[in-house]
């Protein structure tokens, strides 16, 4: 006799081929997961075998087998006419009994366990060979929510097994090498999460771009979870630090707040359809749809899940808007970066365009093409070889055409939909929630897109040029020196940890306040004396934190913690803000607080900035941002950088307010560097390190002050040179009193990573770290390793 039904708590991994990876993996969490906090809906699921009896009632199963030998997946009007068909003749097909019987009897049994029939279940489908370590056949079958009565939920079961044969679940399958009729197709019917009435999402145990395992990425947007899968939102995003979630501190390494402009919610009780989307108010678009707590709740169930599998998750979660618990509801492999190898892939761009939007990046690629402009699956067909697709929303229906692609980008969607999923697997570089592309590029415009640069993807207009590297991490060579790297966006801070390195020489906070900010310190402070229209300005971007001079802390702890996460537990020496008064004066605001000075480069900046009076309160900020991330959250790895300290009162002075505001030397192991980029520190350098464990040169101050002469002036940018002997001389001196005091000596200058001669002269002076630009680490550790056989 035919098992037609199992409930999800009698099912484990091993069910696989009975009900499909999906169920299988449910009630394997259910069974093992539930007494140690993982809270998954119960229910039952159809077996495998219940629907191959099914499709083998009168000869359907043949008749489906032969439409689909002949058919060349490929040929998108073909598929588009096939498959129909197909799914047309699954729907007329009538249940076997026992099966009919079967579902009768499990769901009397739902309903005597709830108490009543008036509530709402989810069928869900799951295919034998889904959820596969290599494979996610993510968004292939469908899935339905807020079913009610036991005729709709056998109206959905079928219709759950008609989208075996859905057009992108074919193509998928050919296209993985899967045999049609080897996979078969279990519907599980679970009961709802009420998130229609709170929030729901997708999180991942790694970082979906780079493949670092140490953090879990959570997205959430408000209502039904299917509009962050299908992609119809641009959800919020978050990323959880594990090792610091478990040592149990603050865990929460940064927040996006997505605009989440649309929710799907359950349709009226006299509508048809069973679900319906409604719009978000613009206040509830501006904060985050789920709290703190609740972010880092979400996290510590999904270290559960991966502990258990013993392998990075791709999970789906629901907020019960009703009970108010966090459930998971589905879990299943990652498919892409859990197989990458030790090698480093990096595009780069030879020359930047005009910039046509942006949007979220997905694969750290660049492609290249003609654009087009598709509004339907109908007109899939326009898109050639190498074409760049641009639409409103990508979901895996438009899976057969995806692969041709060189680009995709789309309006809508974040980094978790299925479409960036497939987009991955595919390996074809994506730009995802652009809000506008459809609109500013033109079809057949020539458009290159860059997902090289950052969380953010550019579509520039024209084919630009791009270099394309492939290295192979094989073990480094030994060097008598440390390579660390200069890093400042904290978007590309995961990738970079890739590479081979010995930490951060340099992170630069003023690419924080620039880019994850963009707003003048002082105006934060001063928010409620701003004229209306700069609070007008100000206020969206503000609005997710509890109150402006919250935001500006909050945001630089969060790039601070990232870099400080990414990199541990070598050390990330973070330089506090260096921006001069003209690039101030760039922020929102800015104008109103800074001076118009002739030449900003020797004027209002570094260690003097932080001590002025009317300056403190920012600096205070920036210290508040430091001791969260390393007394609060534990990441002890970061130390702190002083720039462009004139003179010993000046080393003093902010040696003291450093430890005023609780950041003191030696507490907590804090080391404090002084950057040595002006003659007077090179001159006078026993003295400054009474105050300081070590230097860190900066190169370009030192040059330009050295030789007097201004970097940014074209009519002088031929005698800069870091090389020049008087320059070497000022290095060889500080380089000389710190080996000479037995503390640090590093660089983090512009020059090693443009001359590799120079690399090698610092070598053989006995510094300890050279701080590189990312893209040239291999490079010169290669190339010092040669040189220092002859040392």
């Amino acid at each position: 006799m035919t098992d037609y039904v199992r409930w999800l708590s009698d099912l484990g991994m091993d069910d696989v081929p009975i009900v499909g990876g999906k169920n299988a993996s449910l009630g394997e969490m259910i069974q093992n997961l539930t007494d140690v906090g993982v809270q998954v809906p119960g229910g039952f699921a159809t077996t495998a075998e219940a629907y191959r009896e099914f499709l083998a009632k009168d000869g359907l199963d043949a008749r489906i087998r032969e439409a689909l030998d002949a058919l060349d997946v490929d040929d998108v009007a073909a598929l588009a006419e096939v498959g129909p068909r197909i799914r047309g003749w699954v729907m007329e097909q009538p249940f076997p009994e026992g099966l009919e019987s079967a579902i009768d009897a499990a769901y009397a049994k739902l309903v005597e366990e709830a108490g009543s029939d008036a509530v709402s279940w989810a069928v869900r489908s799951s295919a034998t060979a889904e959820d596969l370590p290599d494979a996610s056949f993510a968004g292939q079958q469908e899935t339905f929510l807020n079913v009610q009565g036991l005729d709709s939920i056998k109206h959905r079961i079928k219709e759950v097994f008609a989208s075996l044969f859905n057009d992108r679940a074919i193509s998928y399958r050919v296209h993985q090498g899967f045999e049609h009729h080897n996979v078969a197709l279990s519907a599980g019917i679970q009961r709802m999460v009420r998130s229609d009435l709170a929030a729901s999402g997708v999180m991942f145990t790694l970082d979906t771009e780079s493949g670092f395992r140490d953090a879990v990425f959570i997205t959430a947007s408000y209502g039904l979870g299917e509009m962050v899968v299908q992609g119809a939102v641009n959800p919020d995003e978050f990323y959880v630090h594990k090792p610091t979630l478990e040592a149990g501190r603050p865990a929460i390494l940064r927040r996006s707040v997505g605009d989440k402009a649309v929710r799907m919610v359950y349709s009226d009780a006299d509508s048809d359809q069973l679900v319906r989307t409604e719009p978000v108010p613009e206040t509830d678009q501006q904060r985050f749809s789920i709290s703190d707590a609740e972010v880092e709740a979400l996290a510590k169930q999904a270290l559960l899940i991966e502990r258990h599998y013993g392998r990075p998750m791709d999970i789906e979660w629901a907020k019960d808007g009703i009970d108010g618990r966090l459930y998971v509801v589905q879990a299943r492999p990652e498919t892409v970066q859990s197989r990458s190898g030790n090698v480093i892939e990096r595009y780069t761009l030879q020359e930047k365009g005009e910039v046509l939007t942006t949007g979220r990046s997905i694969g750290n690629r660049i492609g290249a093409g003609a654009a087009k402009i598709v509004n339907s699956i109908a007109d899939m067909h326009r898109v050639e070889p190498g074409d760049v697709l641009i639409t409103d929303m990508t979901d895996p229906d438009w899976e057969p055409v995806m692969k041709r692609a060189a680009a995709i980008v789309t309006n809508r969607g974040g980094r978790t939909c299925h479409a960036a999923i497939i987009a991955r697997e595919l390996g074809v570089p994506a730009v995802v929630g652009c809000n506008n592309a459809t609109e500013v590029v033109k079809d057949g415009q020539a458009v290159t897109v860059s997902c090289a640069e950052g969380d953010t993807g550019f579509i520039y207009d024209g084919k630009l040029a791009f270099e394309h590297k492939r290295i192979e991490l094989s073990a480094m060579p030994e060097i008598p020196v440390k390579i660390m790297m200069n890093v400042g966006n904290p978007d590309r801070a995961f990738a970079f940890a890739a590479t081979p390195n010995a930490g951060i020489g340099l992170a630069r906070l003023e690419f924080i306040i620039n880019n994850m900010i963009g707003i003048h310190p002082k105006a934060l402070l001063e928010y409620d004396q701003l004229p209306e229209e700069l609070r007008a300005q100000i206020a969206p971007r503000i609005a997710a934190y509890d109150s402006p001079r919250e935001f500006y802390v909050a945001k630089l702890a969060e790039g601070i913690s990232t870099l400080a996460a990414a990199f541990a537990p070598n050390s990330v020496i973070v330089r506090m803000s260096d921006f001069k008064s003209n690039e101030y004066a760039n922020l929102i605001a800015g104008p109103r607080y800074e001076p118009e000075e002739e030449n900003p480069m020797i004027g209002f900046r570094g260690a003097g900035r932080y001590v002025a009076d009317h300056f403190r309160e920012c600096f205070e900020m920036e210290c508040e941002a430091l001791k969260r991330v390393r007394d609060d959250m534990g990441l002890t790895n970061v130390e702190i950088m002083i720039p462009f300290v004139r003179t010993l009162g000046q080393a003093k002075a902010v040696s003291e307010a450093l430890a005023a505001q609780g950041l003191e030397r030696g507490k907590n192991g804090l080391r404090l560097i002084m950057m040595c980029e002006l003659p007077s520190n090179a001159v006078l350098a026993d003295e400054f390190l009474e105050y300081f464990d070590g230097f860190s040169i900066g190169s370009n101050d030192m040059t330009q002050l050295t030789l007097g002469l201004d970097r940014d002036s074209g009519l002088v940018a031929d005698y800069f040179d870091e090389r020049d002997p008087a320059v070497k001389k000022m290095l060889a001196m500080s380089i000389a009193a710190c080996r000479a005091k037995g503390k640090y000596v590093g660089i983090c200058g512009q020059g090693p990573s443009d001359h590799k001669d120079f690399a090698d002269w610092l070598l053989k002076q006995g510094i300890s770290s050279i701080s590189l630009n990312p893209d040239t680490v291999i490079d010169t550790w290669l190339y010092l390793a040669e040189q220092a056989k002859t040392l």
